[in-house]
């Protein structure tokens, strides 16, 4: 491939790829694998099974939106946070998806895509942390003016 003829994004993405491998199917396993685990687990499985009672949909909007984060699909359209506030999380929570998911790329990557999937995942986690932190000491400001 001629990485001259090609935009700047592709020339990213054909860069990434050729340095980890990510590829779909890749990704595709590195979803499922994860969520059986999260399924599985006694601290994360209790809250997820509470929100989602059909799997397969969640799978593929995850499956879209780590697409999206390593390849630039742009197949993920969702807002991730508003998703996460509704739900009585918090630090062990994220630590433990954490865990799991750096678990979940050691079984299932190459160590360069675990490495890449692994930053990414430790920056959206601390994202979401914070904007949930946020939502609810917001909230609970809220409600001590409203008194």
């Amino acid at each position: 491939m001629n990485k001259e003829f090609l935009s700047p994004q592709a020339a990213t993405i054909a860069e990434r790829v050729a340095k980890t491998g990510i590829d779909e199917a890749m990704i595709e396993a590195l979803v499922r694998t994860f969520y059986g685990k999260i399924r599985d687990d006694a601290l994360l499985g209790p809250v997820f099974g509470a929100a989602i009672t059909d799997w397969e949909p969640h799978l593929l909007k995850m499956i879209d939106f780590w697409s999206s984060v390593a390849l630039l699909t742009h197949r993920y359209d969702g807002r991730p946070l508003p998703a996460h506030v509704r739900f009585d999380i918090g630090a062990a929570h994220f630590e433990r998806w954490l865990e799991l998911f750096r678990e979940t790329t050691a079984e299932v990557c190459t160590p360069e895509a675990a490495a890449f999937f692994e930053d990414r995942a430790a920056n959206i986690g601390r994202s979401i942390q914070m904007g949930v932190d946020f939502f609810r000491k917001q909230a609970a400001a809220d409600a001590s003016v409203a008194r």
